[in-house]
């Protein structure tokens, strides 16, 4: 959660899949979704991050933006 002047402002997985999805073409979709299941079924944070990197590198530079807001969360 983000607290930005006495609110929260809570990170939505669903909101962050779709995100994701809009900048990856539907030839690709059906892989990149079941190789995002790592991340978002992995039993700690640790690990959600390690699948988080090997997306990135599979994925990464064909579909940088794809996984920017990942990134860009993450720490929030």
């Amino acid at each position: 959660m983000l607290h930005i002047q006495n609110s929260e402002v809570q990170r939505c997985i669903i909101h962050q899949l779709r995100n994701s999805f809009k900048y990856v073409p539907y030839k690709d979709l059906k892989a990149f979704s079941n190789d995002f299941k790592e991340v978002y079924h992995a039993i700690n944070e640790e690990i959600a991050l390690e699948k988080l990197y090997e997306l990135k590198e599979k994925w990464g530079k064909e579909y940088p933006f794809a996984i920017r807001s990942w990134e860009n969360n993450w720490m929030l």
